[in-house]
């Protein structure tokens, strides 16, 4: 079938385009888009900060209906609404013990834009090949995916469906960064780099864990102001103070738990630097090839703290995205004061006032 979808040929450039998109084959089911999540990393590849193989569709938090299954698809049906997330192989060792975000696939999966079987489901008029990126593209009226990473949820409307956008990656990344890789005891303190969206998703679920002291760190004063609203209780600007000394102040010597989530490398040495002794911090951004020098004695070994790096949250999207709805559900995840809608159309401008900072969390309706 032909759709239009925003196709980015050569490095930093878009452009909306019409584009062959094959039917379904097994385990995969085809979705009509009702809207996508405009995220950093989106950006980080159109830039080629991470080398996706171009052609390529960019997009990787869509939501939407879906139109087709293919063949030995259970559990998803033509009228379902369904959250996208992230592709997996589902047969390596990872997959199996159920921890998919550590697929031995994953690299393939995610930035060569290539299913499982090494082919790809979208073409240009001339036939040559199309990327879908993290197995989505869902910068696209239509996209076929694997229904291992197409979750059916229980929402009234398309509308509150749109809002649920960022549950597939930016908010299933910080909430699970918190829930499921710090597993934070009750009353414990954390700070988070980092008030955009992932980090937001970050406060918000300390909050739901039940951490006493809840720092956030960022350098835009709005940015800081909403995390406020969203369950920090206290906010550190970078830019004015030193943000390991306001921590350790705030904390009484060191937090617990870190959250790195702002992409900016030498923040790293910061999250790792406010904690207390046998503190955790987790890194959740995206850096590309960023190396930061780690002194080990005064970082790791004598305070003896612990580094995680993780993907998606350490994130099972069928049991983990459900989950979330429900915190939604709750008011206890109120991911939609991130948002500003955008037409698709819109996209170029999307993508800028992300950047900008101007939006946190920018969602295409289509």
């Amino acid at each position: 079938m032909k759709v239009r979808a925003c196709v980015v040929r050569e490095k930093g450039k878009m452009a909306i385009e019409e584009v062959n998109l094959d039917k379904p084959r097994a385990s995969e089911v085809l979705v009509k888009l009702v809207a996508a999540g405009v995220c950093h990393t989106d950006a980080a590849g159109l830039n080629q900060v991470i080398p996706v193989t171009l052609p390529a569709i960019f997009g990787h938090e869509g939501v939407g209906i879906v139109e087709e299954v293919g063949v030995g698809v259970e559990g998803l049906a033509v009228g379902d609404r369904v959250i996208m997330s992230y592709p997996s192989c589902g047969t390596c060792e990872h997959c199996v013990n159920g921890h998919p975000w550590a697929c031995d696939n994953l690299n393939r999966l995610f930035f060569d834009g290539s299913f499982k079987d090494g082919s790809k489901r979208f073409s240009l008029p001339d036939g040559t090949p199309v990327s879908s990126f993290f197995g989505q593209g869902s910068f696209s009226e239509y996209v076929v995916v694997d229904a291992r990473n197409a979750v059916k949820v229980d929402v009234k409307s398309d509308e509150d469906l749109a809002k649920l956008c960022s549950l597939g990656c930016g908010v299933q990344t910080g909430a699970g960064a918190v829930l499921n890789s710090l597993e934070p005891k009750q009353f414990h303190t954390i700070a988070v780099f980092g008030a955009g969206g992932v980090g937001m998703a970050a406060i918000m679920a300390a909050k739901i864990a039940g951490c006493s002291k809840i720092i956030a760190v960022d350098v835009v004063p709005s940015r800081l102001e909403m995390a406020l609203e969203l369950g920090a209780t206290h906010v550190v600007n970078g830019k004015e103070v030193n943000a390991v000394e306001a921590i350790k102040e705030i904390t009484n010597g060191g937090a617990h738990y870190s959250v790195e989530s702002s992409g900016v490398p030498a923040l790293a040495l910061q999250a790792l630097g406010c904690l207390r002794r046998e503190g955790k911090c987790v890194l959740v951004s995206v850096t590309g090839d960023a190396e930061v020098p780690i002194p080990l004695e005064p970082y790791l070994m004598n305070p003896s703290v612990t580094l995680i790096g993780v993907t998606e949250g350490a994130s099972n999207p069928q049991v983990f995205i459900p989950r979330l709805v429900q915190y939604f559900n709750e008011g206890r995840l109120p991911v939609d004061k991130l948002i500003k809608l955008y037409k698709f159309e819109e996209i170029e401008k999307a993508h800028e006032d992300s950047h900008n900072g101007v939006t946190i969390k920018p969602i295409l309706v289509f």
